[in-house]
């Protein structure tokens, strides 16, 4: 048995010494299976296994998660780990269980060849360390490796008996864990919107008035994702990143939306009226300004940022692990990144929720001479909370 590092300044891998990533390619590169027993993972770890399984000899995966079913999973790793264990599952090349009875903090990886295990890990390093992300990339760790047949025989056996029934249960059977909502990064430095401070929302949510209104979400089925006919999905609303761009060299941004809403609900007694701003509270905390413009008062839309609403929205759905936000929208041929209905469904909601309070905050502005001007506005409350995300 032999030790394997991680190599971070000022610790780096001395001559002689070899590090954990570089065990693991090797094992990797003779192995045609592996088992892994880990507390945690992550998504990218998840993903640079299925990498393996495509491009290398691995065939076969097994991987049981010991943490989450108690402390809760977060929600977008919860939706990779279900994507993945349905798809080995289909191919035949593995499954992912979740340890059920007990908390798991172990981390053993098995490698086998022909049905037989040659070499084992144990030690510190949890799966996400295979794959090198800003959360992991100063976390060290420390492990060993084992050829001894004693040994290794002896780690297989633990990992099995842990597979078993008693102990895990594949993540497509498990019901009752918690998930974990992940914080949406796609509004990291946006100059016009603000991060309130805990339980603000709860307080405004005390001050709601009766005045409240449910906006639709428009968006094709997945099969319907490639229509450009009249329901126009890639014209307005959600998806109008995917229409044509308005200039040959620039394709529009992602984050684009239009939030359309239809004159039924427009003229509804209380909805905000046409250029007349207010303040939103969003039910994950966030603070910025809005107003309703064009014909009709259709269009709902942040003051001064076209793109703050649809990085609030969509990085909702990115942070569920739902949808990867796509960098050239002209290029997205399959259109993995256009918002279908099957995601909505997956995430719980298809609507937005609107609602006034009974409270104002002042607007603090200058004008074009150049003087502050101060203005109170109404504070709303807008929601898009999920209704499905508290258990799997």
């Amino acid at each position: 048995m032999h030790l394997l590092y991680s190599n971070i300044l000022p610790l780096r891998v001395k001559p002689g010494e070899q590090s954990f990533l570089d065990a693991l390619a090797k094992s990797l590169g003779e192995a045609d299976r592996l088992d892994v027993a880990t507390g945690y993972a992550s998504k990218g770890a998840l993903l640079e296994l299925d990498k393996n399984l495509q491009e290398t000899s691995l065939n076969q995966v097994r991987v049981n998660l010991g943490m989450y079913f108690i402390e809760g999973m977060p929600e977008g790793m919860y939706r990779t780990a279900m994507e993945l264990a349905d798809k080995w599952q289909a191919d035949g090349q593995g499954e992912i269980h979740l340890v059920r009875p007990f908390k798991y903090h172990g981390k053993v990886y098995v490698f086998y060849k022909d049905g037989q295990p040659f070499s084992a890990f144990i030690g510190s390093h949890n799966l996400g360390a295979i794959k090198l992300e800003a959360t992991n990339r100063r976390q060290y760790e420390l492990s060993a490796m084992t050829d001894n047949p004693e040994e290794v025989a002896a780690l297989a056996q633990f990992v099995d008996e842990l597979w078993q029934p008693k102990c895990s249960q594949p993540i497509q059977q498990v019901q009752g864990m918690t998930l974990i909502a992940e914080k949406n990064m796609a509004l990291n430095g946006v100059q016009e919107v603000s991060q309130l401070p805990p339980n603000s929302v709860e307080l405004y949510d005390k001050h709601k008035t009766q005045v409240s209104f449910e906006l639709p979400l428009k968006v094709p089925a997945a099969a319907e994702r490639f229509m450009d006919d009249g329901k126009h999905y890639t014209k307005s609303n959600i998806n109008v990143a995917y229409a044509a761009p308005r200039s040959a060299r620039k394709p529009r941004d992602w984050y684009e939306i239009q939030l359309t809403v239809s004159k039924s609900i427009t003229t509804m007694e209380g909805y905000p009226e046409k250029n007349k701003p207010f303040f939103v509270v969003t039910d994950d905390g966030y603070w910025f300004k809005a107003h309703t413009t064009s014909d009709g008062n259709k269009q709902f839309s942040a003051v001064g940022n076209e793109l703050l609403i649809g990085r609030w929205l969509k990085g909702r759905l990115a942070a569920a692990g739902l949808v990867k936000p796509v960098n050239n929208t002209q290029e997205d041929e399959d259109r993995s990144g256009m918002i279908t209905q099957e995601m909505l469904a997956a995430y719980g909601r298809n609507t937005l929720i609107l609602s006034k309070t009974d409270q104002k905050a002042v607007d603090v502005c200058e004008n074009d001479e150049g003087e502050v001007i101060r203005t109170e506005l109404d504070v709303w409350l807008l929601s898009f909370e999920q209704s499905n995300n508290d258990e799997a």
